[in-house]
């Protein structure tokens, strides 16, 4: 565990109180909440993006000219690039699909480049993906999930590509089941999938905030609840701004988040905090990065910052609330809980994102528990053993653990270094999966499928002790992962009532839908019942209009 302990000096300018954190070692592992576990042991490929699906399969996904993976594809499957440096006939899997059930996985065949790309659910359930590099670089292309038992694989689409070609861009589902595509390497504009009519719309805040070393790259997007759907918090650098995109122009400029840099190449991470209540208040989380500068100076020992900003995005004259990390971090990731709150995981304590420029892996999960007050909000986890550097992910699962996968700081896989090339599977459970919670853990009976915006209905679920208190009805998007932000993440609190014995142990929550697109986006969700901080597993839903 971490503590924070102050200690004081004197100098010319008077008492300056300095805090250090000093890791208690003599404390085991197991007195730290959490545990891990290891799924797989190679995986075949190392995941530089990563989704899950309602089919409770998981989509893995690297570049194409990589090289020899550890997966070959089926017989006879070989994909030809003449202009491919490192295989110009590849018959090794980049993307495979890992069944959550059974733990086996699949591989699937992508044609074009998918380094760095960026992905997002559509509202049918199926996986938009889009851009990477060379021959990758305009098109797009769709997973449509299947049953484990079926053989669904990658379609790349003939009859529409980007129309700017977009590396280390990110996207974002819109209330009408649009998609919102921002950025990329050199690519100062936004577009949209269907494409709009007017094509790709100039952007000039990513222009604006480049700095020498980019720091505008995947940018953090995230969808505001505050109106009929049309605003978007959008945050590259140090700075954010309110986005319309009906209009194609920002409406607001928030005040800069002091720290440096956070966006790619400098690694921070961001979320959004649950939305709950009347469903009209956004509140943005951004955590870690690092060093002004530290990539182009590929300074790999320059130790990562530990600050964090909070703003309520859609507050009248927002401000930025800073608070402390017990520890430096760049690229963590950050996953919303079914509890609300935020886990921080993955990546380093020195350097910045790139290949082989980051060092001291940071393998201490963080819980961040938003309702506390500021310095109690962050809790200290059982740590890892496996670094998860560059090029990792971290994903929640239906059951409530969170997978993490990939992690390779090399140009090509390179499994003889100091933090190899990382094919492993693992699996961190949260405090709230220990087994002397077990029997407040619930179980849904009944969920109806489908769901309208702003519906009531009645979802049954049983827990093994007597219920205390309000059985929450939380439901989690399913994101795309990669680079340490997790595209179209979403947790929403619904409004319920307490919760009506139906028999023994069994119990009817009366639940109201959200009450449009802007609050939660067409498309499936996984639907948890949350019992004094203990979630089921979830359900998938779908909300429709």
């Amino acid at each position: 565990m971490a503590e924070l302990i102050p200690w004081y000096y004197t100098s010319g300018s008077g008492i300056v109180l300095v805090l250090q954190t000093i890791f208690l070692f003599s404390i085991v592992r197991a007195d730290l909440p959490g545990s891990w576990e290891l799924i797989v042991q190679d995986a075949g490929i190392a995941s530089m993006h990563t989704a899950v699906t309602r089919f409770n399969t998981v989509i893995l996904l690297d570049r194409t000219n990589i090289g020899p993976s550890r997966k070959a594809l089926d017989r006879h499957r070989c994909r030809k690039d003449p202009k491919d440096a490192a295989l110009k006939r590849d018959c090794y899997a980049h993307s495979v699909l890992f069944d959550l059930g059974t733990n086996q996985i699949r591989p699937l065949m992508i044609q074009t480049d998918t380094w760095c790309s960026s992905g997002q659910f559509l509202s049918d359930g199926s996986l938009l993906q889009t851009g990477g590099d060379k021959d990758g670089f305009k098109k797009i292309r769709k997973f449509e999930p299947c049953d484990p038992n079926e053989t669904c694989d990658w379609v790349e689409l003939q009859d529409t590509e980007l129309i700017t070609g977009r590396w280390y861009a990110s996207n974002q589902i819109l209330p009408d089941g649009s998609v919102i595509i921002v950025g990329g390497r050199g690519t100062n504009t936004v577009e949209y999938y269907p494409p709009r009519e007017n094509g790709a719309v100039p952007f000039q805040f990513l222009a604006d905030v480049e700095d020498k070393q980019m720091d505008n790259l995947y940018p953090y997007v995230h969808l505001l609840p505050d109106d009929d759907g049309g605003n978007l918090f959008i945050f590259a650098n140090s700075r954010a701004v309110k986005y319309d995109h009906r209009i194609n122009a920002v409406v607001k400029e928030y005040p800069p988040l002091d720290g440096g840099p956070r966006n790619y190449p400098s690694g921070g991470s961001s979320a959004m905090l649950a939305i709950q209540g009347d469903f009209t208040t956004a509140e943005i989380l951004i955590c870690g990065g690092a060093q002004s500068g530290a990539f182009t100076a590929r300074a790999i020992d320059a130790p990562a910052h530990g600050t964090c900003g909070r703003i309520v995005a859609t507050a009248a004259d927002p401000v930025w609330v800073t608070e402390e990390m017990p520890f430096g971090r760049i690229m963590g990731d950050m996953v919303n809980l079914p509890t609300g709150e935020i886990l921080i995981i993955n990546g380093a304590q020195a350097g910045s994102q790139g290949f082989e420029m980051g060092s001291d892996p940071c393998l201490y999960p963080l819980l961040y528990r938003p309702d506390q007050p500021i310095g109690l909000r962050f809790m200290t986890l059982n740590p890892g053993t496996v670094p998860r550097m560059y090029h990792s992910t971290a994903n929640l699962l239906p059951d409530g653990r969170i997978l993490l996968a990939g992690s390779n700081p090399h140009y090509f896989y390179k499994f003889n270094a100091e933090f190899p090339t990382e094919l492993r599977i693992e699996a961190f459970s949260p405090e709230y999966l220990s087994p002397d919670r077990a029997n407040l853990r619930p179980e849904i009976q009944e969920i109806p499928q489908i769901i309208r915006y702003g519906e009531v209905f009645d979802v049954f679920v049983t827990v093994p002790l007597p219920v205390v208190g309000i059985i929450q009805m939380n439901w989690g998007s399913a994101p795309f992962a990669t680079h340490s932000f997790s595209q179209g993440q979403r947790l929403v609190k619904l409004t319920v009532a307490p919760s009506v014995p139906d028999g023994v142990g069994r119990y009817r929550i009366q639940c109201t839908a959200p009450p449009n697109g802007a609050v939660s986006p067409p498309g499936y969700y996984m639907a948890f019942a949350v019992n004094q901080g203990v979630p089921s597993i979830a359900r998938w839903i779908r909300i429709v209009s």
